[in-house]
């Protein structure tokens, strides 16, 4: 057998973050297309923990697949470098990887900073004459743009911005999640160029190619309706009888402001609000709730149970809104609810949304906090079933185009219509 090596370099779980999500699904269509080796390269548990980031309960975390090796280095050196550490174990690692002679195809996801681990390493390994056989491939996420070259042009600092584009125009294929991501590179390389006399602009428009998140839709369709109803009465839940939220706990998420139209809708009399996640504006929003009984915070809800709680609600609102630091560039939550069925989706035209739910959502001015109370009320207590059953019919085909399988063959061109190694057809 001809061995071939897949090495992604990413925020993998425990992170609550869909890119963690993207990573591991196309890791699992990895093992059915050839590759020998697949491998997610990632930070031990306890530098996420103290990051600060949101995290799935660890003791409740999917397996991946046998076959997929999950790496955390350790740091490298001592206190004596305050920064830079676990890089330098992320990037000693791969060296390492590179150094055996196994073809490899190597994917960064969230350019800061697993686009540099993969860009030094090969370096590195070429310098030192190992003999590297690989193939990069650099996917750019929302907060690559929004977070980081956007804050950089904001503050002035064009250097880090450079380095950034710079970087990520250093690998063979670079890739975005979304077209509206495609577009903010190219608005963002302009401005740089704007600055610097440089050509990144030029250079985004002629490579970056749309990848879409890869999702694994076999978990979200077909859910077994006893399932459902065990998940609702473990949480103190009737079917059709909460709104719910799932998702980071952030201001960009519109949670403040479904909070808001939730209290002053009608159909408060009828449903619950259910709040499921973490995230850094959780405190908040328990004190803009305050004592509301009917409105419940889950802070534990795993990748199995998500779907349950998806496929029960009355409706899923995500009412996200651009904010300095975050723009929602696609919504994997969006196609995932789209999958479940159940009741709609009730949403804003943010960034990638669009391209996430297209025509198949019920649809809010961004920051609208009384369109979106209005929506709650219509979808809750005035929709009819036949434009329920509707939305929800155009809604799982749409979201059937972000099949992992589908998406992992576009990605890797790989031949179409052919059977998988467990003999289910492919998605595409």
């Amino acid at each position: 057998m001809n061995e071939r090596r897949l090495v992604i370099v990413v925020r993998a779980d425990p992170v609550i973050c869909g890119h963690s999500g993207e990573a591991r699904n196309l890791a699992e269509v990895a093992l059915h297309r050839g590759f020998t080796d697949v491998r997610l390269l990632t930070w031990p548990i306890p530098a996420l923990q103290a990051a600060g980031l949101p995290l799935k309960p660890l003791d409740r975390l999917l397996p991946y697949s046998e076959g997929i090796t999950v790496e955390r280095p350790e740091p490298v050196g001592d206190y004596r470098v305050p920064d830079g550490r676990y890089l330098a174990g992320l990037t000693g690692r791969l060296v390492e990887l590179l150094a055996e002679p196994i073809p490899t195809t190597c994917l960064s996801m969230y350019l800061s900073p697993h686009a540099n681990v993969v860009v030094d390493a090969v370096a590195s390994a070429r310098a030192a004459g190992f003999p590297a056989d690989v193939h990069t491939m650099a996917k750019a996420v929302g907060s690559d743009v929004t977070n980081v070259i956007t804050s950089c042009l904001r503050e002035g600092r064009f250097g880090a911005a450079a380095v950034v584009l710079t970087t990520y125009l250093a690998h063979d294929e670079v890739l975005a999640v979304s077209e509206f991501t495609r577009d903010q590179i190219v608005l963002a390389a302009e401005a740089v160029d704007a600055h610097c006399g440089t050509r990144f602009a030029w250079a985004c428009r002629d490579r970056v190619t749309v990848s879409y998140p890869p999702i694994d839709t076999s978990a979200y369709t077909d859910l077994d309706p006893a399932a459902v109803e065990a998940a609702l009465a473990r949480r103190g839940l009737e079917r059709d009888g909460y709104v719910l939220f799932l998702s980071r706990v952030t201001r960009a998420k519109g949670v403040h402001d479904l909070v808001a139209a939730y209290a002053a809708s009608r159909a408060r009399d009828r449903v619950k609000l259910v709040i499921a996640g973490t995230g850094p504006a959780l405190p908040e929003v328990r004190a803009l709730a305050g004592d509301d009984e009917r409105i419940v915070f889950l802070t534990d809800v795993d990748d199995d149970e998500k779907p349950l709680l998806m496929r029960g609600c009355a409706t899923y609102a995500l009412p996200t809104k651009p904010e300095p630091d975050f723009v929602e560039t696609f919504g994997i939550a969006l196609t995932e609810k789209l999958l479940t069925g159940g009741g709609p989706v009730i949403t804003t035209l943010t960034g990638g949304t669009g391209e996430a739910v297209g025509d198949t959502a019920v649809i809010v001015e961004a920051g609208d906090v009384e369109a979106l109370r209005a929506a709650l009320d219509r979808v809750v207590l005035e929709m009819p079933e036949h434009e329920r059953g509707g939305l929800e019919l155009r809604g799982r085909d749409h979201a059937m185009a972000f099949d992992r399988v589908r998406v992992f063959d576009q990605l890797f061109r790989a031949p179409r219509h052919v059977t998988l190694v467990d003999g289910t057809a492919n998605a595409g």
